[in-house]
């Protein structure tokens, strides 16, 4: 065990994915978590493992989980024990062991676990001078709003939000000396400031101030972040001010029409949320209003008419397609047959500008349709011509045709990039978790391939690249060719 490869493992999730331990989690598997923390010192199973343990009132087996990670240093692994000492009524000795220095506390990333363990044993008021000085980040922002709920110091909260906002504003209105523009800050963070505001005064049962701080902050004028139309539209939708919402659909469709259609179907007002979205549909056609149209009417069982709607997104170049999403439509409402359809329906300019995603959703279209034996037959066909490319496509089928052992040796022998989720997965899907946990590689074997599909990616570019092309890219970047001038002035 060593902190770079558990470093590795936290930026790459190498090892036992995190998805991987949720799944076994859910199977009630905390024991096969806790013997691989213990044998593959995988960190995810350790944390995972060792907080099932503590809610169950495992303390002591917890803490010797996460022990040999502690001896070593690694940081995460002493916020979780300070964690687990408090959760058994040792909130002192807790923060005694973790308590930053005068340097950490510079430091937004130390600050922010030490911070959630005093608001844990009800610290609230040292949580918050801990992050205060940090409050120029906005997910320490955030982070201040969620710790401090249900605490019942709201209005400290506040305080603080407000002191921020109004220095955040002669920033603003101050400008640089020198340039004019807002320095030192980002442009954005009043507004995320406000939002913050009018979340804690909402929290509080104080509505009409925490409508009122958005309303303003909209009528100044001033230029906003994207995301804050849609956070006034969708408080406006909880407070029941339907009306008002409206004229903001009227004049922002992008980010509150489809609010405002939902907040009329909540009340009960399907008929008008539906004309309102068509409406929006015919006069700016955009996607977003299409999305919003088609779960309205599959909310209503109204499936066909919901696949429709998205037709005219199905060829489109980015992530406004929603032909996977209809095909998804059809299967669950027991017609992957009427999905083929739609699929064949796709033009050969669009096959040809996407054969793989066609040739993935034909095949698992085809495993849904119970097709198994025609679609093993594409399958087969396509990994002949791309030797292990299709390996997990053909796996699925095979297992949904009965052939389980044919698959998992298929994929056991498979070099595809997918298959160290694939198997697990497969195993899971057949009650073997142990089987499924020892097939993931350790974060050791999962960094060295890893490293290895990295040289390899490299070489491959060197070998494209042109030797006598001044432009060809280093490292990513492109190198501009030096001049003979600039060289001599360097060597003046």
């Amino acid at each position: 065990m060593n902190i770079d490869d558990l470093s590795w493992q936290a930026w790459h999730h190498g090892g036992v994915y995190p998805r991987m331990v949720r799944t076994l989690l859910d199977l009630g598997q905390v024991e096969l978590l806790a013997r691989a923390a213990r044998e593959r010192e995988d960190w995810n199973c350790a944390q995972a493992a060792a907080r099932e343990l503590c809610a169950a009132g495992e303390c002591d087996r917890a803490l010797a989980l996460v022990g040999p990670f502690t001896e070593i240093g690694w940081r995460p692994a002493e916020w979780l024990t300070a964690e687990i000492m408090i959760h058994r009524g040792e909130g002192d000795e807790a923060l005694a062991r973790v308590r930053p220095d005068p340097a950490e506390l510079r430091d937004g990333h130390v600050c922010a676990p030490y911070s959630e363990l005093l608001a844990k044993v009800g610290r609230v008021e040292e949580a918050v001078d801990v992050l205060t000085p940090h409050l120029g980040k906005y997910w320490l922002r955030s982070l201040l709003v969620e710790i401090t709920e249900g605490q019942g110091r709201d209005d400290l909260v506040l305080d603080v939000l407000t002191r921020e906002e109004e220095r955040l504003e002669r920033i603003e209105s101050a400008g640089c000396e020198r340039c004019g523009e807002i320095c030192g800050t980002g442009p954005m963070d009043r507004w995320d400031v406000l939002l913050l505001i009018s979340r804690v005064l909402e929290r509080t049962g104080r509505t009409d101030e925490a409508v009122e701080v958005l309303r303003a902050a909209r009528a100044s004028g001033r230029r906003h972040p994207g995301n804050f139309p849609k956070e006034y539209a969708e408080l406006l939708a909880r407070q029941g001010l339907i009306d008002e919402l409206g004229a903001l659909a009227a004049e922002d469709h992008r980010s509150a029409l489809d609010v405002y259609a939902k907040a009329l179907e909540d009340a009960e007002r399907a008929d008008e949320a539906e004309t309102v979205l068509r409406d929006g549909i015919e006069a700016h056609d955009h996607p977003k209003d299409r999305a919003a149209l088609m779960c309205l009417l599959v909310r209503q069982g109204r499936v066909d008419e919901a696949v429709e709607i998205g037709r005219p997104t199905y060829e489109y170049y980015d992530c406004w397609n929603f032909l996977q999403w209809a095909l998804e439509l059809l299967v669950e409402d027991g017609r992957p047959d009427r999905a083929l359809e739609l699929l064949d329906e796709r033009t050969d300019e669009y096959v040809r500008e996407h054969p793989d995603h066609v040739r993935s959703l034909r095949l698992w279209l085809l495993g849904e349709a119970g097709r198994y034996k025609e679609g093993i037959a594409e399958a087969t066909a396509l990994n002949e011509r791309e030797p292990g490319m299709w390996d997990p496509a053909l796996a699925r089928l095979l297992e949904r045709d009965g052939r389980l052992e044919e698959a998992l040796a298929l994929l056991r022998s498979s070099t595809h990039y997918l298959v160290h989720h694939d198997l697990p997965d497969m195993l899971i899907r057949h009650g073997r978790p142990a089987e499924a946990l020892d097939a993931i590689p350790t974060i050791a074997e999962s960094r060295a391939a890893a490293e290895r599909r990295e040289r390899e990616r490299e070489r491959e570019a060197a070998e494209r690249r042109e030797p006598d092309d001044p432009w060809a890219t280093t490292d990513g970047f492109s190198v501009e060719p030096r001049s003979s001038q600039s060289a001599t002035v360097e060597l003046r």
